[in-house]
């Protein structure tokens, strides 16, 4: 599945034209390296997903395309230090 897709699914951001361009900003990372909406997400993927000044980082638990929030957290886990503010 798309990394812009997945984002939208698992409800890490709320639209997929914001995946879009939160890539395109290159705030998304995967497995340490930047990588564009097209890239095919895995299971055990690591992405890191900045926010202004938070990261989020989580592990890829899931790739299907389930639907409704309550199936959305069992799609990722959140890494520890996720919540740590990047250096400045």
């Amino acid at each position: 599945m798309r990394l812009d897709k997945w984002l939208k699914v698992s409800r890490l951001i709320k639209r997929r034209t914001v995946a879009n361009e939160a890539c395109d900003n290159e705030r998304i990372s995967a497995n340490g390296r930047v990588v564009k909406a097209s890239y095919d997400v895995k299971v055990g993927d690591k992405l890191e997903i900045r926010f202004g000044t938070r990261t989020v980082a989580v592990e890829v638990l899931s790739v299907t395309e389930m639907k409704g929030k309550e199936n959305a957290v069992f799609m990722y886990k959140e890494l520890q230090g996720s919540a740590d503010e990047l250096p400045q």
